[in-house]
């Protein structure tokens, strides 16, 4: 069994490591759901059972039945997220569906800078019950920057160090709410729906509430991207605990609410309103400490959003790093501390967790609404009875139309500000994709055969300087014929390159997450060879390490013979020289292009320099690797009409 199946194996280790990575940012939600609903209102019997009524369904319909149920049915070989979804659902060939993929990964992202933000200032501000005059903002900002300091260590070592510190959290948070439960067990009738019926019928802001209401369930489309993390049984068999704990949490926080009827919460939390005076300070600990874990869950799941972008093109190479062997487990340098500048920015915006609430759920909601749409694609791929499909698309077509619409309200009082990230996320993955496809329309195949001769006269032609032993070249080329002008261009043309042996290395990104295989073509007996990758969207291409493999394999197999050809250094055994060659394609500024794919491809090149270099993102070793650079298109040379002086 390898190292990600174990993770995803039931067993009390993985069950405390799920609680540490996934649930922390759904576990903290009743810090300020019940807070967020009743605001400024008066305190009146039947908002609160209402609310109560909601937030229980809300649990149920959205993240029990859609996510834990339904969704994470569509794991992609034990990975989920929404592009493991859409590469499921891609293979429809309904183009379109790229554009969901994009905007739901996007306001997942967003998401991931608001989360933390919010549940550790939440936290903290109730040391303002016993220090009125405290500042929060050092504290909150503090506390942030440790917990992206320690993200480089993996989700194994936060997992191990969280999960106990979850299961405390969960237990604390039920018992006390159970407590208060008990001296008022009345408010279990709200989990009869007829009172979420007449709280957004007959109250007079009924509906609006709902943009508090779904506060309580926001971790869950961040619960489906780190499946790979977890594996569905620990997440399914965890939640169990978790939804209890968080429904004896909010009930008993209900309770204490009635028994205050009429007066106003002002400065109170009914949260911390549940702890006895003795235990307050305790309890506040270990709520901030929870709330470094629910931000591991956005930020775990945002490394693994984008490591999927790159492997789909939709994002500039970035620099992926696996602090630990097992599967699914990555850190990404340059998001994590671009989530921590924007954390420690939406801190010092909006300073309070309060002012947080109002731009926080708005792009959530749009990311489970993208989400549904390519989980109904994924139905039919997989043949559901249309009778469960059509039930699908009617229940979540009412229910997340219907919180979209109530979080809209929170657009003027902060909403915007998540939208704006969501947006400038959304602006940079479409322009390296469309960019991408400029570029590929305008590469030129021409087929390989017409050229071997040629490459085998050159291989045997000693008036021409040797420039490798083994020169290998990157295609993109899908077929074992064809090769790209530019390649060709550049062993016969711009300096021929006499090499004894010519690898031609094509890397071909598979829908399923971690697959490993190769094939060898031989193009010319012992002088010409090409090598297929067929890698997983999840496996990083460190093509320097797996051609080294490969031809190791070939060695031994007897299929080609790498010693060095110089007489002097063959005698010894000694193995020839590699020489990768990289051809990056510009934009020649003569070329006319309309407008807006110049535009694309000018902000294409803008952020191309600030993203790894491709010999680096290919995993190629830097010490023998030649970059040339060709144009994108070489235009048709104009007629000239020049007149010859004496």
């Amino acid at each position: 069994m390898d190292s990600h199946n174990k993770v995803g194996a039931v067993s009390t280790a993985g069950l405390l490591v799920t609680l540490g990575i996934i649930f922390g940012d759904i576990g903290t939600s009743p810090l300020y759901v019940l807070k967020a609903i009743i605001g400024s209102n008066p305190i009146e019997k039947y908002l609160v059972l209402g609310a109560l009524s909601c937030i229980f369904w809300t649990l149920t319909m959205q993240t029990t039945i859609k996510y834990i149920i339904l969704t994470l049915r569509a794991d992609n070989k034990g990975e989920g997220g929404i592009f493991s979804l859409y590469t499921l659902v891609r293979r429809t060939k309904v183009k379109w569906l790229l554009i969901p993929a994009i905007v739901g990964g996007c306001a997942i992202l967003a998401d991931g800078i608001i989360t933390p933000s919010i549940s550790v200032s939440s936290a903290i501000e109730g040391l303002k019950i016993i220090y009125p005059d405290i500042q929060t903002i050092p504290i909150v900002i503090a506390i942030i920057g440790a917990l992206f300091a320690i993200q480089k260590f993996g989700t194994r070592f936060v997992g191990r160090s969280f999960g106990p510190l979850m299961l405390v959290w969960f237990l604390m948070i039920g018992f006390f709410g159970l407590m208060e439960l008990l001296k008022f067990p009345m408010v279990l009738h709200a989990l009869n729906p007829i009172y979420a019926y007449r709280l957004l019928m007959l109250h007079q802001n009924g509906f609006w509430i709902l943009g508090a209401v779904f506060l309580c369930t926001t971790g869950a489309e961040a619960l489906y991207s780190d499946l790979g993390h977890c594996g569905k049984k620990n997440i399914r068999v965890s939640w169990t605990f978790v939804k209890t704990m968080l429904v004896l949490s909010y009930f008993g926080q209900g309770a204490w609410l009635i028994s205050h009827e009429g007066s106003f919460l002002k400065d109170q939390n009914p949260f911390y309103a549940l702890f006895p005076q003795w235990f307050l300070i305790i309890g506040i600990i270990i709520a901030t400490f929870a709330t470094v874990v629910a931000s591991q869950a956005l930020i775990s799941g945002s490394f693994t959003l984008i490591n999927e972008a790159i492997r789909l093109n939709l994002w500039p190479k970035a620099k992926v790093v696996y602090p630990t062997n097992i599967k699914g487990q990555l850190y990404i340098p340059s998001v994590n501390w671009l989530l921590c500048a924007g954390c420690i920015g939406i801190v010092l915006y909006f300073k309070e967790s309060t002012n947080m609430e109002a731009a926080y759920g708005l792009t959530i909601i749009i990311g489970m609404i993208m989400s549904s749409i390519l989980f109904t694609f994924y139905m039919r791929l997989k043949r559901y009875k249309t009778i469960y499909i059509l039930g699908f698309i009617a229940t979540y077509l009412i229910i997340e139309p219907s919180f979209l619409l109530a979080n809209l309200n929170k657009f003027a009082h902060g909403g915007w500000v998540s939208l704006l990230i969501g947006s400038s996320l959304f602006v940079i993955m479409w322009i390296w994709h469309t960019s991408r496809k400029i570029k590929n329309r305008f590469t030129e195949f021409v087929s390989l055969d017409k050229y071997l001769p040629m490459i085998k006269e050159l291989n045997m032609d000693n008036s021409v300087a040797k420039y490798a032993t083994n020169l290998v070249y990157l295609t993109s080329a899908d077929f074992d014929n064809e090769i790209e002008v530019k390649i060709i261009y550049s062993i016969i043309n711009k300096q021929p390159k006499r090499a004894d042996i010519y690898w031609f290395v094509h890397v071909h990104v598979v829908d399923a997450p971690h697959t490993m295989e190769y094939k060898v073509t031989t193009l010319i007996k012992e002088h010409a060879i090409r090598i297929e990758f067929r890698l997983g969207f999840r496996i990083e291409p460190k093509i320097n390490l797996f051609l080294k493999q490969v031809i190791d394999d070939m060695v031994n197999n007897e299929e080609v013979d790498i010693i060095s050809r110089y007489s002097s250094l063959r005698k010894h055994h000694i193995k020839g020289d590699f020489r990768f060659v990289v051809i990056d394609r510009i934009m020649n500024q003569d070329f006319d292009l309309p407008v807006y794919e110049r535009l694309m491809m000018e902000a294409y090149e803008l952020l191309k320099a600030f993203s790894l270099k491709e010999k680096n993102a290919f995993g190629l070793d830097t010490s023998n690797v030649t970059v040339e650079t060709v144009p994108l298109l070489i235009p048709t040379t104009q007629e000239t009409h020049l007149r010859r002086i004496y």
